[in-house]
């Protein structure tokens, strides 16, 4: 039980941290859980994330992707930024809401390598991205 609190205030904390990254959480963008290197966001759809055709736009899957690498790659160690990422948009939301889940692949001295899955609340598919991030060398002395 004591384990439990210390996650939900943990997870608090760290939601405290990046409500600072306005456009992301101004767009909806929720963190959901956290683990070692790995965030899960969500962002809940409205006609305002649609494109002229109805469908989700991309930059909504994108802004969610990039809000999850950043919290996973972030909230243990601050000072990580993106240097390039590559997305594959693999089919249309069909529900309400977008997931997404980073995983880092990599973890080295000065990039990582993350994969984030995004897809709707219902389990389809939506995109698949990849972004290598960069984290400046701390000098000695």
């Amino acid at each position: 039980m004591e384990e439990k609190i210390m996650e939900e205030k943990t997870l608090e904390e760290v939601r405290g941290v990046f409500e600072k990254d306005r456009f992301a959480t101004e767009n909806g963008a929720v963190i959901e859980e956290i683990g070692n290197l790995y965030a899960k966001c969500s962002m809940q759809l409205t006609q305002s994330h649609r494109n002229a055709l109805g469908a989700v736009m991309g930059g909504a899957s994108f802004t969610l992707a990039d809000f999850a690498f950043a919290v996973a790659a972030n909230w243990q160690n601050p000072g990580v930024v993106s240097l390039s990422s590559n997305i594959t948009f693999l089919g249309t939301a069909k529900g309400q809401s977008l997931v997404a889940q980073a995983r880092c692949e990599k973890d080295g001295r000065t990039t990582s390598y993350y994969r984030i899955d995004v897809q709707d609340e219902l389990g389809n598919p939506v995109a698949a991205v990849t972004t290598t991030g960069y984290r400046k060398p701390k000098l000695s002395g």
